[in-house]
């Protein structure tokens, strides 16, 4: 029997991913059955399985995938732009709107199974940490205020991000949210006195 290229794998992995991160935003965790991942993932049961131990496996990944993706965005551009992403939510494979119904799964997870919560914790840390050294290095370029220690900043960040993440998924208007965005961004760069 021929062996399987890893591009091979990691292909059908992504193609995995992909198909349950719109099951999952659909459905959530519960109503995401092994029936549902597959016809979203076009792959058998045997297929996914192969590649993850088992739905909450799966689910987790995905989590991990999309804390990835977005410490990526904090990294080069910082949580305000995730945060824009959010609201401009074009649709499209990876599309901020799956991101969110994936965001909300975790919280209610969060909320609900305590394995899932000591799981979820050690790896939700590379996203502060992303956040903390993108503030850390704003402020050693002169652009971010340096009267409140950045781990506040990070904290008020990620607040706001939940905030508005609760906003989106209750379906409240996000067309006029930009200048939100612009004050909160605003409050926390320095501030240069003129002279």
């Amino acid at each position: 029997m021929p062996r399987v290229s890893q591009d091979h794998l990691d292909a059908r992995r992504r193609q995995i991913l992909d198909g349950a991160r719109t099951c999952f935003a659909r459905y959530g965790y519960e109503g995401a059955t092994v029936r549902r991942l597959e016809e979203a993932t076009g792959l058998s049961r045997g297929a996914i399985f192969h590649h993850f131990r088992d739905k909450e496996s799966l689910f987790l990944a995905l989590a991990e995938d999309e804390a990835r993706r977005m410490a990526d965005v904090v990294a080069e551009q910082g949580l305000v732009q995730v945060m824009r992403d959010l609201l401009s939510a074009p649709t499209g494979e990876a599309s901020p709107a799956d991101w969110l119904g994936t965001r909300l799964e975790v919280s209610r997870r969060l909320r609900t199974d305590t394995e899932f919560r000591a799981r979820w914790a050690e790896r939700s840390e590379a996203l502060t940490e992303a956040t903390r050294q993108r503030l850390q290095r704003q402020r050693e370029a002169g652009n971010l205020r340096d009267d409140i220690d950045v781990k506040v900043l990070t904290a008020f960040l990620e607040l706001v991000l939940e905030g508005l993440v609760s906003h989106l998924a209750m379906g409240l208007p996000a067309d006029d949210l930009e200048p939100v965005l612009d004050l909160v961004e605003e409050s926390v760069r320095r501030h240069r006195r003129s002279g």
